[in-house]
């Protein structure tokens, strides 16, 4: 049995697809026309470094348009030495300072980044949370092996955090961003579940029971871990303490289950399941699965939005290919939001419910992309070659 779940654990990454012929563009570039109702600014800072990050930024995100004449805001960020950003929001071409702070940072990056934010929060006028701060952990095949890394949305600050040279699947962040449990081949040659404490950079084996141990996921309060276990026979929901102890199994059934995620009040589990699969809800203390109708026949990979508790990324299949899309459950149907030429998949909500990061992927490689899931703009944030290589399967941690 642990055999055979091993290979079917394996098959979405030996499937091969067949694809239609497409344009030949940058894997991951989707272009939109420019949204009638997006923000022209102009941005600049004084240090070459941030400038080009803080113009990356913004260009990212779908609110913006990014111009040197006709704009509606100046954000200027002035690095002030050390890890200290001044940012000053001016209107138009007005030379009064229409709004100012001095922003910290653990690094000048890090500073710059946490400014952009707050310059978000000032000018967007729809209420949209800055997502620029968030945290990475993904798997990359930098080393020639896939490894789990960790690094600052735009690909600051990156560190490889494990040498399994192993499979690695699936790393996901503690809400305060002091551990990270993934699933690895490692030692065993088997799927078991490790934790890793992100300050000391220890790592313990959290689940290793007999068959696979994946899809290890925190709840909103850090205290409980949702995953997949197959001990029982057929694989099922078990939830756990996050200090470890005996799990407890809250489904039972003879479909195969995988991908659970915690609703935004930790009171629900979403996660997908055979036949198709398809995504079903339950309570996380247990009872009976409800199937979300998407109008999908395949749809895996759920990601609850903590901005919109209404709405539910997923990966559907679209003919021969695998796209993004939102579930709202105020209407209750799905709506594909990726224009991945070849495949996109793995979602992962950013902080202002709007926009959410995903992997682009073709025949041989793939790319971390940020998808504004209104215009369907979709930005690169990572390369298939450089120290990172093809990079995948990101879990986003959403500053506070």
């Amino acid at each position: 049995m642990r055999t055979l779940l091993r290979y079917c654990l394996f098959l979405p990454f030996l499937a091969a697809a067949v694809f239609a012929a497409a344009p030949v563009r940058k894997l991951g570039v989707v272009d939109v026309a420019v949204d009638k109702d997006a923000i022209a600014v102009r941005v600049s800072s004084n240090n070459p470094e941030l400038n080009s990050l803080a113009i990356i930024a913004f260009r990212s995100h779908g609110r913006y348009i990014v111009r040197a004449t006709d704009y509606s805001y100046d954000l200027r960020f002035t690095h002030l030495g050390g890890n200290q950003v001044k940012l000053d929001i001016l209107r138009g071409r007005e030379n009064a300072i229409a709004f100012s702070e001095t922003v910290s940072g653990t690094s000048p990056r890090n500073a710059l980044l946490r400014a952009a934010d707050i310059a978000v929060g000032k000018t967007n006028g729809l209420g949209l949370r800055g997502f620029f701060t968030a945290r990475l952990a993904f798997v990359g095949e930098g080393s020639g092996k896939k490894e789990i890394y960790v690094s600052d949305l735009f690909m600051g600050e990156a560190k490889r955090v494990t040498n399994d040279r192993a499979l690695v699947l699936s790393p996901r962040w503690s809400p305060d961003g002091s551990r990270l449990v993934y699933t690895s081949y490692f030692q065993s040659g088997f799927p078991d579940i490790y934790m890793i404490n992100m300050r000391s950079f220890d790592r313990s084996i959290y689940a290793r029971f007999k068959g696979t141990n994946s899809g290890a996921r925190f709840s909103p309060n850090g205290q409980q871990i949702a995953m997949v276990l197959s001990s029982s026979g057929t694989p099922e929901i078990w939830v756990g303490g996050a200090q470890g102890g005996l799990p407890v199994r809250r489904t039972r059934s003879d479909a195969v289950k995988s991908s659970p995620c915690w609703s935004p009040d930790g009171a629900q589990l979403v996660f997908a399941m055979e036949p198709g699969p398809q995504l079903y809800v339950m309570p996380a203390a247990g009872g009976t699965p409800r199937r979300l109708a998407t109008g999908y026949r395949y749809t895996a990979e759920p990601d609850w939005s903590r901005a919109k508790p209404n709405l539910i990324a997923c990966t559907v299949r679209e003919g021969s290919r695998f796209q993004v899309a939102v579930y709202d459950s105020s209407k209750g149907s799905a709506q594909i939001v990726s224009q991945a030429a070849f495949d996109g998949i793995e979602p992962s909500w950013l902080a202002d419910g709007r926009h959410l990061l995903y992997t682009a992927r073709d025949r041989t490689t793939s790319v971390l992309c940020i998808l504004d899931t209104e215009t369907g703009r979709s930005t690169p944030i990572t390369t298939n070659s450089g120290p990172i290589g093809s990079a995948m399967q990101a879990s986003v941690l959403n500053a506070n």
